[in-house]
Order: structure tokens, then C-alpha cells, then sequence
């Protein structure tokens, strides 16, 4: 990358004091690990829409689908105070250029899934979504999203920061020009990445960017983006992941002897049956790749989709 990717948070993630209580849910992983590659933009919504720290907790109340934002004890209503004020934030994050956001899980402004609702009975169901990051995802509904409490799992881990990483490549290919040939080098350039998630996205993609001279440069740039995020949004299990080691595979057998073919047929078993992570696989192929200067294969960002010292592959 020529520049850190720039991605959204909810400031107290990354140490600030701004919680309702005056601390804050630093996460070490997101600020110093991951911190590394991506340029963060810290929300808070409600010390930005303007109340203090510390103050009185809040929740979500009513319809699970409208619901208000009030006080716990006092009963204040914040609800429209925080749509206006997310109304203005939004089209400043506009201009940002944000290639994902990162919410804090179970909060009443930011929670992303999950966040109790409390109706007249006084017991809360867990369907609610935070006021401003619903706000934020009917804005940019094409955005990578999650919360650092499911960025604890893995496998969502690997499957956010993959995304994130696509589209901040994406957004250079749109600065560029975005024109058709670029597109089908994009679309070559992430072929087995598409195919770990979804064979069937990957497909119609392809018949898009076949059809690439039918459509005017910016429908062009939105169907793909589209199609390519619901692929992205399905997680890569270990069969698809296993298919497309086995396909890949397939570009090396001319270079490969006997004793070398039968070690990568085992490696990609071992992988499938759960016995070693995914990298142990990667790391072999990306060996051989450079070995055989595979020129095709070098171009895969499904063989290096994210900086090595992430480790995310090593877990899944």
C-alpha cells in the first residue's frame, strides 16, 4: 500500500476516557497490532454531540426497530439530538475516504448487533443496533463493518481485515480512472480470494466485466462493488479454502516433482481435516510460486491478501 488504510473506530477502542463512567476499552490488538497499517478516524458520538464525561449511562427504549436513546435514571431523550448530530458527522466521514469502521459492541450509539432494548416490561431483548451505527450503515452500506466483540472470533477477524484490505485497493483502482481495463485486472488479480468466499458472486462478476462496454464507467463501478462485497460478506470456510488450494495447486503440477506433489496433496489434506492453519498451505505455495517465478500466481492477492505480521491466517 502506498498509504495506511483509513478506517473508522469508536474512540474509547483505542484508549480515550470518554465513556460514561470516564474509562475507556482499549483494545491492544486494533491500536498497536493493526494500528501498524490503518490510519483511524475516532468517533465518540456522545461526547461529540456534546455531553460530558462522566455522565449519566443511556440505553436503548421502545421499538426494537426505532427505538430511543434516554437516560437510564432521569429518562432524558437523546435521540434526536444524536440523529442530527450523526446527520452532520456523516457527511464529514463522507469525505474521509473510510475503508471500514470499527463500532464498540453493545453500545447504545454504537453497538453493530445485539444491543438490549428495553421495552415496557423492563426486560431488554438483544436486537437492537446502536443509533449512529445504523446510521452509518444506511449511509455506506457498501463499507466493511464490524465490532471489536466479534473481531475476538478469528475467523471474523481475518474476514473484516481481508475486506478492509480490497477495498482500500479498490478505492486506488476508482482514483485511477476505474476504466474497464483496470477493472478486469482487479477482477483477475482476486480471483481465488473471490472464489474462497462465494464460486457464485465470483461467476457473476465475471459475466459483468465481460459485459464491462454495456454499462456507463460509474454503473460499472457500482455493480461490481456491489456483487464483490455480498461475495466478501460470506465467510471463507475450509472447503472453499481447500478448493481453491487445490486449484492453485493445479498451476504448479508442471513444475513440481513426484515427491513435491505428494507433500502439497498432504499439506492441503492436513488443512482440510483441521490439523494445521491455513498459513501452513499458503506459506508452501507462496514458496513455490517464487521458486517457479509463477507469473499468473504472483498476481493472486488470495496468496497475500494482508501484511504477514497480522497472523491472521495462522488461526483459521
Amino acid at each position: 500500500m502506498k498509504e495506511r488504510i483509513r478506517v473508522g473506530i469508536s474512540s474509547c477502542l483505542l484508549g480515550e476516557k470518554v465513556r460514561y463512567d470516564g474509562g475507556h476499552k482499549l483494545d491492544r490488538y486494533l491500536k498497536d497490532t493493526l494500528g501498524r497499517y490503518v490510519e483511524w478516524k475516532a468517533v465518540c458520538p456522545e461526547v461529540e454531540m456534546g455531553l460530558s464525561v462522566p455522565r449519566e449511562a443511556m440505553r436503548l427504549s421502545g421499538n426494537p426497530d426505532s427505538p430511543h436513546l434516554k437516560t437510564v435514571h432521569t429518562g432524558v431523550d437523546h435521540t434526536n439530538q444524536m440523529l442530527q448530530w450523526a446527520e452532520k458527522k456523516l457527511v464529514e466521514l463522507q469525505s474521509e475516504n473510510l475503508c471500514g469502521f470499527i463500532f464498540k459492541s453493545r453500545s447504545p450509539s454504537s453497538g453493530l448487533k445485539g444491543v438490549k432494548v428495553y421495552g415496557n416490561t423492563g426486560i431488554p431483548v438483544r436486537t437492537g443496533i446502536g443509533i449512529f451505527a445504523k446510521a452509518f450503515i444506511n449511509r455506506f452500506p457498501l463499507l466493511p463493518v464490524e465490532d471489536d466483540g466479534r473481531l475476538h472470533d478469528p475467523t471474523l477477524r481475518e474476514n473484516f481485515i481481508e475486506r478492509i484490505f480490497v477495498y482500500k485497493r479498490w478505492q486506488d483502482l476508482i482514483k485511477e480512472g476505474g476504466l474497464p481495463g483496470a477493472i478486469v485486472s482487479f477482477h483477475t488479480e482476486h480471483k481465488f480470494l473471490i472464489l474462497s468466499h462465494s464460486p457464485a458472486h465470483y461467476t457473476e462478476l465475471g459475466r459483468l466485466v465481460a459485459n464491462s462496454g454495456k454499462y456507463k464507467l460509474e454503473e460499472l463501478h457500482m455493480e461490481y462493488l456491489g456483487i464483490l462485497t455480498a461475495a466478501l460478506r460470506l465467510i471463507a470456510t475450509v472447503k472453499k479454502h481447500t478448493n481453491v488450494l487445490q486449484h492453485i495447486s493445479g498451476y504448479l503440477k508442471k513444475f513440481l516433482s513426484a515427491d513435491e506433489k505428494q507433500e502439497l496433496s498432504e499439506i492441503i489434506s492436513d488443512y482440510y481435516k483441521g490439523l494445521i492453519p491455513l498459513i501452513v498451505p499458503i506459506t508452501i505455495l507462496n514458496h513455490y510460486v517464487r521458486k517457479y517465478n509463477e507469473q499468473y500466481l504472483r498476481r493472486q492477492y488470495y496468496l497475500k491478501p494482508h501484511p504477514l505480521e497480522l497472523m491472521l491466517r495462522n488461526h483459521v
